[in-house]
């Protein structure tokens, strides 16, 4: 080989070494920026909750905006009438705290939904319905409980009439327990299919509701959580479905009929 063909030989070796050199920088930075574009959308997940986070403060119950239709307890009492805000005057009082991704609060719907709607449409009790929010950790970063409680909140407070049947058509389209849960746009489409009219329904699927209503989702959970006697005796904390008969926690609500029994005995009392 002759030095000119050894030189273009060894031009020609060192063009090939700095050709890979280049394709490895390319594939080095590709890695890298793929690296840091799922680091960038970690990062704005974690900015996002902790902001929602943020708009949530230690507040109580008096001094937030709950449903119009709400006690003073935050609970939203239903009566013959068939809307939220309405009780039967002088009836025993079932107080039900509940949580819409729960699924033994679907349970507890399945067992005695039918019974409480007799019973309270009878004039035989009132049954006072209590949102709250102890599983938004369960729904994959969505915070469904929150959402669906500032939902119901919100369809109690503009929709009265409506509220019995979105309460339970939450319930019969329960998400499961660690899923992302209902979207704002399903939530709001249960709510139209109700009898809640179209711009109470728009008002859960473009955020309104949860804006307005997902700081009383907090405070109601905060306020049920250090209640004294809402903690379950056994486990010495609070649960969902908690349900109290006129002052008096029940636990026996699985039992077809027991809580039916449990208000006959209470009006007697």
């Amino acid at each position: 080989m002759t030095k000119a063909q050894r030189r273009d030989a060894a031009r020609a070796e060192a063009l090939a070494l700095r050709e890979k050199e280049l394709q490895r920088d390319k594939r080095n930075r590709v890695i890298t920026l793929s690296v840091l574009a799922v680091a960038l959308v970690a990062l704005a997940v974690v900015v996002w909750v902790i902001l929602q986070q943020g708009q949530k403060k230690d507040m109580p119950l008096a001094d937030v905006t709950m449903p119009s239709t709400a006690q003073e307890s935050g609970g939203i009492p239903v009566g013959a009438d068939g809307a939220a805000g309405t009780s039967n005057e002088g009836a025993p009082v079932i107080d039900v705290y509940l949580d819409y991704m729960c699924p033994i609060c679907g349970q507890f719907e399945q067992v005695n939904a039918e019974s409480i709607d007799q019973m309270v449409s009878g004039g035989d009790a009132t049954v006072v319905y209590h949102p709250v929010a102890i599983l938004d950790d369960q729904s994959a970063g969505t915070e469904y409980s929150t959402r669906a409680a500032a939902a119901a909140a919100w369809v109690a407070d503009r929709a009265p009439e409506a509220f019995p049947a979105y309460n339970a058509a939450l319930f019969t389209n329960q998400p499961g327990e660690g899923t992302e849960g209902l979207t704002d746009e399903q939530l709001a489409s249960y709510a139209e299919e109700a009898g809640a009219p179209a711009d109470v329904a728009s008002g859960i699927s473009d955020g309104t509701a949860r804006d307005t209503f997902g700081q009383y989702a907090y405070s109601a959970t905060q306020a049920a959580t250090t209640d004294e006697a809402l903690q379950n005796p056994q486990t010495g904390g609070f649960g969902t479905p908690t349900v109290v008969v006129d002052g008096e926690r029940f636990d026996n609500w699985s039992t077809a009929g027991a809580l039916e029994e449990a208000v006959t005995a209470a009006a007697g009392s």
